[in-house]
């Protein structure tokens, strides 16, 4: 893990096109701007992590199960 140090009005880069900026730091708290490529995704970590528990449950789901859920009927 890389641990910077940055100022509020300060940021880093990750690659050519993702800039995280510190916007503000407020005692136990940092509010940061985010700027990247529509085409990237960007969530929360608990976002992230409900997102991929929501993936795995429906990647379980019985296939005529699913197949319902996307509107299609099984032949």
């Amino acid at each position: 893990m890389l641990v910077l140090t940055r100022k509020s009005g300060e940021a880093i880069r990750i690659g050519d096109e993702i800039r995280i900026i510190v916007v503000e730091v407020k005692e136990n708290q940092v509010k940061i701007g985010i700027e990247a490529p529509h085409s990237q995704t960007v969530h929360r970590e608990e976002i992230y992590l409900k997102i991929q528990e929501e993936n795995i449950r429906a990647s379980a789901l019985p296939k005529d199960i699913a197949e319902k859920l996307k509107g299609k009927k099984e032949k």
